[in-house]
């Protein structure tokens, strides 16, 4: 019961979602969504073995190589965004047990939606996670036009009522971002409005070139979960 009058409280505090608008600006509106394609169609020669590769051997370990999740898009609009398995199978009926046995665990996930030392993650998965390679498969949606390069972290549908602001439904969620190259282990769930609204102020050709600049030496370190 406690739980459910601590949910009903969550759903009250939500705030309205305002109209969506469109912001003018030839770069947000059309050269942002050209240099998208642009980039990932050059990408591809490099890009698809490696993910090729790794989903192979990814399978060696069983089940599908490949994992999709239905997540926020721009306008409220939910897709389906992919990425590489890093997690053993049927990782959400997992997740549950995990978090009914272990209270700190739970405070964890309630506060970050996010476990920094996931025990769901295989060893190949944490590799796969440090180097954020497990993203690569993104870029397939970023082709579909569900998803930016660059742009804000795609939000799961469950939580929505936890996300305090308005700027992400305005935007395109990214593979990278400035939530994704900050210390992002660090923050709460909660706080990634604050990011989202700096980026959708600050949206240009210059920002997206200095995120996508900082998402490399973020990879190069290996600090990606």
């Amino acid at each position: 019961m406690t739980d459910l009058v601590a949910s009903a409280n969550v759903l009250r505090k939500r705030p309205t979602r305002r109209p969506v608008t469109t912001p003018t600006g030839f770069y947000r509106n059309h050269a942002k969504r050209a240099l998208d394609i642009a980039l990932v169609v050059l990408s591809l020669p490099a890009v698809l073995p490696l993910i090729l590769v790794l989903a192979a051997l990814v399978a060696l370990n069983g089940g599908n190589p490949f994992y999709r999740q239905a997540r926020v898009g721009r306008n409220g609009q939910v897709f389906r965004m992919w990425k590489l398995r890093s997690m053993v199978c049927d990782a959400d009926r997992v997740l549950c047990t995990y978090l009914d046995d272990d209270p700190a665990l739970r405070a964890e996930w309630n506060t970050k939606q996010k476990l920094i030392d996931d025990p769901r993650v295989t060893p190949l998965g944490r590799f796969l996670r440090k180097s954020s390679i497990d993203e690569l498969p993104q870029l397939l949606n970023v082709l579909l036009g569900d998803m930016s390069l660059v742009g804000p972290r795609p939000m799961m549908v469950d939580q929505q009522p936890l996300y305090p602001g308005h700027d992400y439904y305005e935007l395109r969620p990214g593979i990278t971002g400035f939530w994704q190259i900050s210390d992002r282990n660090e923050t709460s769930f909660a706080d990634r409005a604050f990011y989202d609204a700096r980026y959708n102020k600050r949206l240009s050709l210059g920002t997206d070139l200095f995120i996508l600049m900082s998402t490399v030496r973020v990879v190069l370190r290996g600090t990606g979960h």
